[in-house]
C-alpha cells in the first residue's frame, strides 16, 4: 500500500467515523434532528458516488461512499418512519 493508499485510508476511516455516533444516536432515541431534504441529497450524491467509484475501480472511495450512503440511508428511515 502506498503513501497515497494510506492517506486515503485514514480519510476515509474519519468520515466515515464521524457517521457513527449520529447513527447510533438515531437508533437508540428513534429520532433523527437532521433535515430531510439534507439526508435525501446525502443519500442519493453517496450512492451514485458509489456506482461511480465502482466503475473505476476505486476500492477506498467506493467503501467510503457506500458507508456513507449506508447510514445516512439509516437516519433517513428512521425519520421518515418515526417522525
Amino acid at each position: 500500500m502506498n503513501g497515497a493508499a494510506i492517506i486515503g485510508l485514514i480519510g476515509m476511516l474519519l468520515l466515515v467515523g464521524s457517521w457513527v455516533p449520529q447513527t447510533i444516536e438515531t437508533i437508540k432515541t428513534r429520532k433523527c434532528p437532521l433535515n430531510l431534504q439534507f439526508i435525501l441529497i446525502y443519500v442519493t450524491a453517496s450512492s451514485l458516488l458509489t456506482l461511480y467509484a465502482y466503475f473505476q475501480r476505486d476500492w477506498i472511495f467506493f467503501t467510503l461512499n457506500f458507508l456513507a450512503a449506508f447510514q445516512s440511508a439509516v437516519n433517513l428511515v428512521v425519520r421518515i418512519r418515526y417522525s
